[in-house]
């Protein structure tokens, strides 16, 4: 019964590797920036504050 346990712990890890991962991170980033961009002064710089992390995020070698 442990290794069932083990097994269906280590699963996951192995299929969220890679491009699955940082979209799993980067996609509520571009999510709150876009809600940022709203805001009408500092909005849009933010925005793009967010989305060039984003971009840092998924060119992380995984």
């Amino acid at each position: 019964m442990n290794t069932l346990k083990l097994f269906v712990l280590l699963t996951p890890l192995l299929l969220l590797n890679g491009c699955i991962l940082t979209k799993v991170v980067t996609v509520p980033m571009r999510l709150g920036g876009a809600v940022i961009s709203i805001i009408p002064v500092v909005g849009n710089t933010a925005h793009d504050s967010i989305d060039e992390a984003a971009e840092i995020v998924d060119d992380v070698p995984i």
